[in-house]
């Protein structure tokens, strides 16, 4: 064994081949090579979680379109006193993207088993 190693005690278990299978499956959905880190991860944290940010930064994006038309709307209102239609209408087509994604990204956190 070698002086200098920061990690000196060794842990050795067997695995039958479709415990092997699982353990390659979980390793690429969790996108780790390193079966000793995946191991040493396991261990001492229990689990791994992977997270799936696209739906929120899509909810990023909507909330920031849904501000700078609602600022639009706000100085055009200013400046003349009106408020029309189709004003409303993207308003509230806005609202309907946002209600929509939210509800994605809860179903997705009602899914997670933690």
């Amino acid at each position: 064994m070698q002086k200098n190693l920061k990690r000196k005690h060794q842990q050795i278990f067997r695995l039958d081949d479709s415990e092997i299978k699982l353990v390659s499956e979980k390793m690429l959905a969790a996108n780790i090579r390193n079966k000793a880190a995946y191991f040493r991860k396991m261990v001492l944290d229990g689990y791994i979680v992977r997270v799936d940010f696209s739906p929120i930064q899509e909810m990023n994006k909507l909330l920031r379109n849904a501000t700078n038309n609602l600022n639009q709307i706000a100085k055009r209102t200013n400046a003349d006193g009106n408020i029309f239609a189709n004003d409303v209408a993207d308003i509230q087509e806005n609202y309907e993207k946002l209600r929509t994604q939210f509800e994605i990204i809860f179903e997705k956190f009602a899914k997670l088993d933690l």
